[in-house]
C-alpha cells in the first residue's frame, strides 16, 4: 500500500479514536452501559466522517490553489464559504435526522437544527478537523523542501569535493613529472625507480582517494612512499624527519587530506632553498585527534607574505567540508615555514 494512503488513514483513524473518546466521555453518567455509550459514540463520528473528510481535502485544495496563484482569490475565497456552508448544512441535516434519532434514540425539535449556537458549534467543529488536516499537508511540504534542500546542499558539496579531488591529483602528478624531467635531463639511473615509485602512488591515487575514508596507516605509508619519491631527486642537500605516534593504525581518515602540506613543503621548501635544507614532519593521534606538523626551511625574510598555492587552497576547502573541528595554522619566520594541523577525526561530517 502506498506510504501516502497509509498516512492519510492514519490520520483518519486517530482523529475518529479521540473524538469518540470526548463524544463518549461526554455521555457519561447516565444509564447507559459504557460499552453501548463507547459504539453510539463511534457510530455518531463515523456517521459524520464523510462529511469532515470531503470539506477538508476541498479546503487542502483551495489552500494549494491560493498557494499556487492570486490571480482569483475573491474565486477561491467564495468557494471556501460555499464549502462550508454547504457542509454545514449536511451536518446538521445528518445530526438531526439520522443522529440523535436513531444513533442516541432522543426526539429533536426540528427547530433545533437552527439554532444558532449549536451551527457555530457545527462550524467549529468541521473548521477544527479541516485546519488539523491544512496544517499537516503544509508541514509534509515544508518537511519536504527541507529534505529537498539538504539533499541539493548535499549533491554541491559533493561535486565540489570532488572536483577538489580531481584538482589535487592532477596538481600532485605535475609537480612529480617535473621531478622525472629533471632526473632525466641528468641522464640518472635513479630515473626508472622514480618512475616505478610514482606507478605505486598512482595506482593509490586511483582505486584508494575515491573512496570516503582510508585506514590512517594507509595515509602515513602513501605520505612516505611519497617522500621516499621526493629524496631521490634532493639527495643529501635535504634532511627530512618523519615521526609518528599513532595509537590506533585503522582509524578513518579522508585520502589525501595531508599529502598537500608535505607537498607544498618539498615545492616550496626544499626546491626553492638554494643551500641545505629540512623538513621536519610529525603526525600523532590520540583518541581520535590528529595533530600533523610539517616544518620546511625557506629562503626569504619573516616579512613575507603567506601566499596558498592550488594544493594548500583545495585542502582547505576540503578541511572545511568533511571535519568542522579542525585547526589550521600556517606561520611564516625567517627561514622558516611551518604548517599546524588538528583535526577531530571523530566528527567527519556526511558529505
Amino acid at each position: 500500500m502506498n506510504n501516502r494512503l497509509v498516512l492519510h488513514i492514519l490520520f483518519w483513524l486517530a482523529y475518529v479514536i479521540t473524538e469518540s473518546y470526548f463524544e463518549f466521555a461526554w455521555l457519561s453518567g447516565g444509564t447507559t452501559p459504557a460499552i453501548e455509550r463507547l459504539w453510539m459514540a463511534v457510530l455518531g463520528e463515523l456517521t459524520q466522517l464523510p462529511v469532515k473528510i470531503l470539506l477538508s481535502y476541498f479546503t487542502i485544495y483551495l489552500v494549494d490553489k491560493l498557494s499556487a496563484t492570486n490571480r482569483r482569490p475573491v474565486l477561491i475565497f467564495l468557494a471556501g464559504i460555499t464549502a462550508f456552508a454547504a457542509g454545514i448544512l449536511l451536518q446538521r441535516i445528518l445530526i438531526i435526522k439520522f443522529i440523535l434519532p436513531d444513533i442516541y434514540h432522543e426526539k429533536v425539535d426540528p427547530k433545533f437544527m437552527l439554532h444558532w449556537g449549536r451551527i457555530i458549534s457545527t462550524f467549529i467543529d468541521i473548521a477544527f478537523v479541516a485546519g488539523i488536516a491544512v496544517a499537516a499537508k503544509q508541514f509534509r511540504l515544508a518537511q519536504r523542501a527541507r529534505e529537498k534542500e539538504k539533499s541539493l546542499v548535499k549533491e554541491k558539496l559533493e561535486a565540489e569535493l570532488k572536483f577538489l579531488r580531481t584538482q589535487t591529483n592532477p596538481h600532485f602528478l605535475f609537480n612529480t613529472l617535473n621531478n622525472i624531467y629533471a632526473l632525466a635531463r641528468k641522464k640518472s639511473d635513479e630515473t626508472a625507480d622514480v618512475v616505478m615509485k610514482l606507478s605505486k602512488l598512482l595506482r593509490f591515487m586511483l582505486y584508494e582517494s575515491k573512496k570516503d575514508s582510508i585506514s590512517i596507516s594507509e595515509e602515513l605509508k602513501m605520505l612516505n612512499d611519497y617522500i621516499e619519491l621526493e629524496k631521490i631527486r634532493y639527495n643529501e642537500r635535504l634532511t627530512i624527519h618523519f615521526t609518528r605516534a599513532i595509537d590506533d593504525d585503522t582509524y578513518p581518515i579522508a585520502p589525501l587530506i595531508l599529502l598537500p602540506f608535505v607537498e607544498n613543503a618539498f615545492k616550496h621548501g626544499a626546491g626553492e632553498t638554494r643551500f641545505n635544507s629540512y623538513i621536519d614532519i610529525s603526525a600523532q593521534l590520540q583518541k581520535g585527534r590528529l595533530t600533523f606538523i610539517v616544518e620546511n626551511s625557506r629562503d626569504g625574510d619573516a616579512e613575507d607574505s603567506i601566499t596558498e598555492n592550488i594544493g594548500l587552497s583545495n585542502v582547505r576547502r576540503q578541511l572545511q567540508l568533511m571535519y568542522p573541528e579542525h585547526g589550521l595554522d600556517i606561520k611564516i619566520q625567517k627561514g622558516v615555514f611551518k604548517i599546524n594541523l588538528t583535526i577531530n577525526l571523530d566528527r567527519h561530517a556526511a558529505v
